[in-house]
C-alpha cells in the first residue's frame, strides 16, 4: 500500500507541474499574438502580477538603441532658413591672436573641448577663406589699422567676436597705447567677459553667434546680390 501511495502521490504532483506549464505556455502564447512587447509584457505579469514598468522599460531601450521608425513626409522650410542653417554650421574662424586670450582659443579648437561639434574647427590662415574674427586680446594703436585691413579682406557674410577684457574695453591697460575696445575699430557681434575667458566660455559665445545667425533675413537676396 504504501508503494501505491507513493507513486500516486508522484503522479498527481506530475500532473500539478504540466498543468503549471500549460497555464504559463497558454498565458504566453495568448500574450505573443501582438508581438515581442506584448510577449515581454505577458511574462512580465506571470513573474510579477500587474507590474508594467519592467516590459515598458525594455521597450524604451529597444528604441533608444535601435531607433524608432520615421513617418514619411514632406518637410517644409524657407530658402532663408536653408541658407542660414548651412552658414551656422560652417563657420571659418581665421587664424588670428593678439596676446594670451589667443591660448585659450587654441585650447578651444583642441580635443578637449572639441570645436568640430558646432562645425567651426576649420581655422583658415588668410582672411579671404575666413567669416569669423576672434579678437582674442588687447588691440593697441599700431594694430588697429592692421585689424580693420584684415576686416575689410573677409568676405561676406563676416562676424566678430571680442574675447576678453581687453579686446571689449582695454582691461587693465588704461592708457594712449591701446585702443579702449575693438568696436572703435570694426562692428562686434559678440562679447565674452573674461580675463582671460575660459575656452568653454568663447564656445558658448560661438552658440550665441549660430543662434543670430540663424535667426537672420533676407539672406538668399544678400547671396544672389539683389537684396
Amino acid at each position: 500500500m504504501t508503494h501505491f501511495g507513493a507513486a500516486a502521490n508522484a503522479n498527481n504532483e506530475e500532473s500539478v507541474s504540466k498543468q503549471a506549464d500549460a497555464s504559463y505556455t497558454g498565458r504566453m502564447s495568448e500574450n505573443t499574438g501582438a508581438g515581442n512587447q506584448g510577449g515581454d509584457l505577458g511574462k512580465d505579469q506571470y513573474f510579477f502580477g500587474s507590474l508594467e514598468s519592467s516590459a515598458k522599460n525594455r521597450a524604451k531601450v529597444r528604441e533608444v538603441s535601435y531607433g524608432y521608425e520615421q513617418p514619411e513626409g514632406v518637410f517644409l522650410t524657407s530658402l532663408d532658413f536653408a541658407v542660414n542653417w548651412v552658414r551656422k554650421n560652417s563657420v571659418w574662424p581665421m587664424t588670428f591672436g593678439l596676446a594670451c586670450c589667443a591660448i585659450e582659443m587654441m585650447s578651444m579648437g583642441a580635443s578637449r573641448f572639441d570645436l568640430a561639434r558646432f562645425g567651426a574647427e576649420v581655422f583658415r590662415p588668410s582672411p579671404r577663406q575666413s567669416d569669423l574674427m576672434v579678437i582674442a586680446g588687447r588691440v593697441s594703436q599700431k594694430m588697429a589699422p592692421v585689424i580693420q585691413r584684415l576686416y575689410e579682406q573677409m568676405p561676406e557674410p563676416k562676424w566678430v567676436i571680442s574675447m576678453g577684457a581687453c579686446a571689449t574695453s582695454g582691461g587693465v591697460f588704461n592708457n594712449y597705447a591701446l585702443v579702449q575696445g575693438v568696436n572703435q575699430v570694426i562692428p562686434v557681434d559678440v562679447y565674452v567677459p573674461g580675463c582671460p575667458p575660459r575656452p568653454e566660455q568663447l564656445l558658448y559665445a560661438i552658440t550665441l553667434l549660430q543662434e543670430k545667425i540663424q535667426r537672420e533675413r533676407g539672406s538668399l537676396l544678400r547671396t544672389l546680390n539683389v537684396g
